[in-house]
């Protein structure tokens, strides 16, 4: 049987950090029953269970490669190993700020490894996907709606195979909501595409990220507003899933899982 090792988790260890990662975790254990695989909640004891696997899977928020496990990550998706990455996994660590509330985001050598790097996201909203056709797009209609955490992420790689997109001219997040950047560098050149999934080749492997993914239960909900478009009061549903409860979500899970 082919091994699989699963990084779930928020920071510090053991924290949701505003997701429902139990849900999560459970989903995605659903989608590797064909795969024998092993559990964690951080990337710190990676090296012992990264050599045996052929599939890596990561739904994490905080948590991030040092940089010498992206080396190591690298070196294995050379030799074929996949790595599929999910929603937090172009986080990582968050600077405050000097003599400011807000933090920006960091840029790590993760960041390299991955292919992109996450900068903000405006409140929980309904918005569309385009998808391109792809082998890994089968069964997947040509766009669909979902709600989620539309993430705005810069693509490090530009010669990564592009998956999912959305179109949005202008983060509509309110004053001060999320993380502060110095310029929106997650706008393709039209001013308006934005990429949310990827192929990205290396060597003999890949790593498929999927900025989409969002969910959280009443006991884990961070977000302070959401789009009306989610909720015409504006409050956050108690018990979010988000793209979890979408047939599109889950076929793009089990081709990723399956290439």
């Amino acid at each position: 049987m082919a091994r699989a090792h699963l990084v779930c988790g928020g920071y510090p260890a053991g924290a949701t950090a505003g997701h429902d990662m139990d849900y999560a975790r459970r989903r995605l254990l659903e989608l590797l029953e064909p795969w024998q695989t092993t559990v964690s909640n951080d990337f710190t004891d990676l090296a012992k269970y990264l050599p045996q696997c052929e599939l890596l899977v990561t739904y994490v928020a905080g948590p991030f490669l040092t940089p010498e496990q992206a080396d190591e990550v690298e070196h294995w998706m050379e030799t074929g190993g996949r790595w599929v990455a999910l929603h937090g996994t172009s986080g990582g660590k968050a600077a405050r700020i000097p003599d400011s509330k807000r933090r920006k985001m960091v840029r790590q050598e993760h960041h390299r490894a991955l292919g992109a790097f996450f900068l903000n996201h405006p409140p929980l909203a309904q918005f569309t996907v385009d998808v391109a056709s792809s082998s890994l797009t089968e069964g997947v209609p040509a766009s669909f709606d979902v709600q989620d955490e539309m993430y705005l992420i810069e693509v490090q790689d530009p010669s990564v195979e592009v998956l999912l997109t959305t179109k949005m001219s202008k983060d509509p997040s309110p004053e001060g909501f999320g993380f502060a950047y110095d310029k929106d560098t997650s706008v393709g050149p039209d001013g308006e595409t934005r990429v949310l999934g990827y192929r990205r080749p290396v060597g003999k492997g890949s790593v498929i990220y999927y900025a989409l993914g969002h969910c959280h239960s009443q006991a884990t909900n961070m977000q302070p507003i959401v789009d009306p478009s989610v909720s015409d009061d504006g409050r956050s549903p108690p018990q979010f899933r988000g793209p979890w409860a979408s047939e599109e979500y889950t076929q793009l899970l089990r081709n990723a899982l399956a290439a």
